[in-house]
């Protein structure tokens, strides 16, 4: 996945356009927008200065700028401007409010290296529209956005998202808010193989079964396990089944007590899953993703207690429903029911590196058994 680009827009930021600029070189912003070209003049090369003047009104010398947006009013001195600056790199803004417009936009997203739009209808529609328009362009689409709650929404329409967006700020620490929005992606695991001790039951109790709002792939489920400094990655109900339809939004993750990894690799409890809360979808190359949780089912069922170890000897179990149709995944995406695992099958897990409190990494002393 491509890093997004955040641009941050300072052209009516009056009284608090210097804090904002500062936080934002600060917090690497990708690109400052202003009017001015002053503004421009003092950003760090790290920082790309944006010019996007009012009503067409260009000046002389746009020098210091990196790129130059270009309204209605000024797109038709597109050809000369970029014949007397052939080191600037010029855009096209255009407001998408009726048929006429999208299709506008579709055609500079297809053709200009910089598309920057925006939509005044909420509906995210008109931007899939785009998006797949301009699927195999080579410009990039900066989308505006009114807070950051609407980009981390546009940074995954059509699950690849327009390129970047431009927010006005409000208050200081808005920057700050964007970069970390732009840079949500869960880093990938580096998953080990797990050689199974044994199987053994476990009576009843509850399990969790953990529906989210997401088509889970073939080779993809999510990390639990009894203990936070291990978990074997289980499988979701993609697969075929003999006696029932496949869910594959489902995972029948284990025991209601286990740990499961969310956002910015914090555990949370599977009794402590919530719908509309996120936890994080695992694939068998380690690849990760974030998924929003539909419902928790959590039933009592007889239970099956797994014990493996990893390569460096650290002891993993994992408790789930003691039934055929609940598995695991192995080495390669091969799935595993979990009730005929034996002594020396290989499965797939993860050991996180450090203890936990409240779910968060700790460097402490703590021992789990």
């Amino acid at each position: 996945m491509n890093m997004k680009l955040c641009w941050l827009d300072v052209r009516d930021t009056n009284g608090v356009k210097d804090a904002i600029v500062e936080e934002a070189v600060h917090q690497r912003v990708d690109g400052i927008v202003s009017a001015d070209i002053a503004d421009l003049t003092m950003l760090p090369p790290t920082t790309k200065k944006v010019l996007f003047p009012r009503a067409g009104d260009i000046p002389e010398d746009l020098t210091p700028a990196d790129i130059v947006i270009l309204g209605p009013e000024a797109y038709q001195r597109h050809a000369a401007l970029a014949a007397a600056h052939p080191t600037i790199e010029f855009g096209r803004f255009v407001e998408i409010i009726d048929a006429d417009s999208l299709e506008l936009a579709c055609q500079v997203a297809q053709t200009d290296s910089w598309a920057v739009l925006l939509f005044r209808d909420p509906t995210k529609i008109p931007l899939e529209i785009v998006l797949a328009a301009a699927d195999k362009a080579r410009g990039s689409i900066i989308t505006g956005v009114a807070d950051v709650e609407e980009a981390e929404i546009v940074f995954g329409v059509l699950e690849h998202g327009s390129d970047g967006v431009m927010l006005a700020p409000r208050a200081v620490g808005d920057a700050t808010s964007l970069k970390a929005a732009a840079n949500d992606r869960p880093a990938d695991l580096e998953l080990v193989e797990l050689e199974v001790l044994g199987i053994r039951r476990a009576g009843m109790g509850e399990r969790a079964c953990v529906d989210t709002c997401t088509h889970f792939r073939l080779d993809e489920g999510i990390l639990v396990g009894s203990h936070s400094q291990g978990m074997m990655l289980s499988c979701s109900e993609t697969h075929p089944l003999p006696y029932m339809p496949t869910r594959p939004f489902r995972v029948n993750a284990g025991a209601l007590h286990s740990y499961t990894l969310g956002a910015t690799g914090r555990t949370s409890y599977l009794s402590e899953l919530r719908s509309g809360g996120k936890v994080l979808a695992v694939d068998t190359t380690g690849r990760t993703r974030m998924v929003t949780v539909g419902r928790v089912k959590i039933e009592t069922r007889p239970l099956l207690a797994i014990d493996a170890i990893s390569p460096s000897g650290v002891r993993v179990n994992l408790i789930v429903q003691d039934d055929w149709h609940v598995r695991v995944l192995g080495p390669g995406g091969v799935v595993l029911n979990v009730t005929e695992l034996t002594a020396g099958t290989r499965v797939l897990g993860y050991l996180p590196t450090e203890q936990r409190h409240v779910g968060y990494p700790i460097d402490e002393f703590c021992i789990e058994q």
